[in-house]
């Protein structure tokens, strides 16, 4: 499941970046209008790699899988598959109130289907096993979900604002979340 996971995570990475088109012309003004396809296209390698960071430690601390969390991860690598064409929706309309609108379900979606990967992953391997130990409350994930759902409606009024909410919770992720390591390091060592 897991390299399974990374090759198709590997690929949806190679499919924005070719999203991106070259400009005719071998000058600087040339690349002025590609500013927000570069910048939709950062943002969402920021937030492809915290996925693939975050499922791989989830994995780590996983014995084995049954056909739910099989579902469940195909469900989170569906979302993400989307997040290539929302990428390149808003970058090509500059932050336009429905593109913007739209990435923002697709991140919501993409989060609600990782809660899902994470229960049925908990719900199998029990609430005294070393995941649930790690995965505690897991408050990032509850309130990057809160962040979403008001951010999907504020893109239609400040498309801005919004993309400020998708960084700053892309921010709140990116600071290193040790708790799937460090147990396993204790249990490791008990």
């Amino acid at each position: 499941m897991e390299a399974f996971s990374d090759g198709v995570l590997a690929i949806i990475i190679t499919i924005m970046v070719l999203e991106m088109k070259v400009p005719n012309e071998a000058n600087l003004a040339a690349l002025r209008p590609l500013i927000p396809v570069f910048l939709s296209y950062v943002l969402s390698f920021i937030y492809l790699g915290i996925y693939w960071n975050n499922h791989h430690h989830l994995l780590q601390a996983v014995g084995r899988v049954n056909g739910r969390i099989l579902w469940a991860n195909m469900h989170l690598l569906f979302w993400l598959s989307l997040v290539p064409f929302v990428t390149n929706w808003m970058g090509e309309n500059h932050f336009a109130k429905l593109p913007v609108a739209l990435y923002g379900v697709v991140l919501l979606m993409a989060a609600c289907a990782y809660f899902i990967l994470t229960r049925a992953l908990l719900s199998h391997h029990g609430k005294e096993s070393t995941l649930a130990v790690a995965l505690g409350r897991d408050f990032k994930g509850k309130i990057s979900i809160v962040f979403y759902v008001v951010a999907i409606p504020l893109a239609f009024v400040s498309p801005w604002l919004a993309c400020a909410i998708y960084i700053l919770v892309a921010v709140m992720w990116l600071i290193p979340d040790r708790r799937i390591e460090k147990t396993l390091e204790e249990s490791a060592s008990t």
